[in-house]
């Protein structure tokens, strides 16, 4: 007779809270064989963007990990899986946790760390070859917990002779006056700028005369490459002041709309037209009209703003007929 099959609890705690899986989200789960070529941290990065695009309603991302983790895991991986200690794990965190340290161990992650410290460009390497190259060896180990300023400096310490040649006369010649992250910033935007370009291979870069006064280990350029690099130089310094111009721009407009308040009632929350005292400002304008159109001046008021015949009757302008000028009498 044949003993009866046993199914072994899960190493899940079954939550409180249900969640009912869709049949057609678990095709779209990618899948994890256990393999050494298999990247663990590229698999539950592509694991989370599909659970967050078929997020369910009213249940929480974390159990709806928790819940679709095990679908993903296959072979090797599926049995590791099955072997861990029943009802072990609570949430997404202390599963994923574990499943990185069985697949991702430290001698794997040491190994991996040595590549990006260790890294040097392969002969008749481009520069934009060699820097993806360089990136592909830092995403493939995400905790590498290299500095910035490390990870700069292990770049620039393999790369050849051309290449620093090439980022130096995009610079300026100040590559290492910059901050980690605006040198990072700079070798990104070099291997783009120079992904068309056809660099000197070690060939060529053996006919190549020295400068007069060479820098260690630096070479001479040929004369289109240095164009290029220099060409390049120029369009980017431009992008930088049209950015520079631009922001310049929106300051001075931020700063006239702030420090120009409604001159009304002084308030910086609205503009003048759209003042709310302006109702009763109006209000109060046409009732001071109405009262000047009510006044009658007297008819005897001495000024006016034209003449009045009225002023004839005042003692300093009377019209009244004026004496023959002053004869001296003749003598006689």
């Amino acid at each position: 007779m044949h003993p009866p099959r046993m199914s072994a609890p899960s190493c899940i705690v079954p939550p409180l809270e249900q969640l009912i899986i869709r049949p057609h989200i678990v095709p779209l789960l990618p899948n994890f064989h256990g393999m050494e070529s298999e990247n663990p941290y590229a698999h539950i990065k592509e694991f989370e963007e599909v659970c967050n695009t078929f997020r369910e309603g009213g249940a929480s991302i974390d159990l709806m990990r928790l819940k679709l983790f095990p679908f993903t895991l296959k072979d090797k991986a599926k049995i590791w899986l099955n072997s861990l200690r029943p009802r072990s794990k609570r949430n997404w965190v202390d599963l994923q946790a574990e499943f990185l340290k069985k697949i991702f161990p430290t001698h794997r992650t040491n190994g991996l760390k040595r590549q990006i410290s260790n890294f040097s460009a392969k002969e008749n390497e481009k520069f934009h070859e060699c820097w993806e190259r360089y990136m592909e060896a830092i995403n493939a180990c995400p905790h590498h917990g290299f500095d910035t300023w490390l990870l700069v400096s292990y770049f620039y310490d393999g790369m050849s002779s051309s290449m620093k040649q090439i980022l130096e006369t995009m610079c300026g010649g100040d590559f290492m006056s910059k901050n980690p992250e605006e040198a990072m910033d700079f070798l990104s935007y070099v291997s783009e700028v120079s992904r068309g370009w056809d660099e000197p291979n070690s060939r060529e870069m053996g006919k190549m005369k020295a400068p007069v006064n060479p820098k260690a280990g630096m070479y001479m350029l040929s004369e289109d490459m240095d164009m290029k690099a220099k060409v390049a130089t120029m369009a980017r310094r431009l992008e930088e002041l049209e950015l520079k111009k631009m922001h310049e721009v929106q300051a001075i407009s931020e700063t006239q709309v702030h420090v120009m308040p409604c001159t009304i009632c002084q308030s910086c929350d609205h503009v003048v037209d759209e003042c709310p005292t302006i109702p009763a400002v109006r209000e109060m304008l046409g009732d001071q009209a109405n009262v000047v159109g009510q006044f009658r001046p007297n008819n005897n008021a001495p000024y006016g703003n034209t003449y009045n015949s009225s002023w004839r009757n005042h003692p300093k302008f009377s019209w009244k007929p004026r004496p023959p000028p002053y004869q001296p009498q003749a003598q006689t």
